[in-house]
């Protein structure tokens, strides 16, 4: 049981011992009357000198249930990091859609951030590598990571690095072009069908303009 600072102060508001918890190392939890209140870190509960029979004052508790709603949004992250990487305005958002306070939220990102779990260059290098190699050209990548709430401006230095200034080693625009248009041959489809299709697989890989026409033309050869 994690109390918030919301909830009301209990009715015999004195710690009757403190416990390891078995499932979160280096987190305690405080009993009342034989009943987990709150989980928190031992550094919590170093810093407040808190121990067995101590009563918990109004000003006590509400420190108590910040602290608890931290320690429960920076388990949660590292539950999220164990999985895959996340950029740390993208964890924070995911967070709160839990439904931990934005103020937790922030806290425990930035406290998985300190402790070197966390760090948006290497997952935007990281990113932009994997999926340039699956397809995705600088404009979805710029577009995806932007939704990740990844900085602008470090995902333009980012692109420069990995792919080159111009993208010249990212994707062979036309090798996509070519291995989709194998794909839809099989259907038979006019040309004017074809290039509409090509172009539109080429956009949501994020390749448009003269790019993706010169790709479409060269793959679909000259008109009969």
């Amino acid at each position: 049981m994690t109390a918030t600072a919301t909830e009301p102060l209990p009715a015999f508001p004195i710690i009757g011992s403190i416990v390891p918890d078995p499932r979160r190392p280096g987190s305690v939890r405080l009993l009342v009357q034989g009943r987990p209140l709150l989980t928190v870190s031992r550094d919590v509960v170093d810093g407040e000198k808190l121990s067995p029979g101590m009563v918990l004052t109004s000003a006590l508790y509400q420190r108590l249930c910040q602290a608890a709603d931290l320690e429960a949004g920076y388990r949660t992250a590292l539950r999220f990091i164990e999985r895959r990487p996340f950029a740390a305005r993208d964890l924070t958002r995911r967070l709160v859609l839990k439904g931990h306070p934005p103020e937790a939220a922030a806290a425990a990102v930035e406290r998985a951030r300190e402790a070197g779990w966390i760090n948006d260059e290497e997952f935007t290098r990281h990113y932009i590598a994997t999926r340039a190699a699956r397809g995705r050209g600088p404009v979805r990548l710029r577009r995806d990571l932007a939704a990740l709430g990844v900085d602008r401006a470090l995902v333009d230095r980012i692109m420069t690095e990995v792919l080159g200034a111009g993208g010249e080693e990212g994707p062979d625009v036309a090798e996509l072009a070519r291995k989709r248009l194998t794909q839809l041959e099989g259907g038979k489809l006019p040309r004017p069908v074809l290039r509409r299709r090509l172009r539109a697989f080429l956009a949501r890989r994020g390749f448009m303009g003269g790019e993706a026409s010169a790709a479409v033309t060269s793959v679909l050869g000259p008109r009969a």
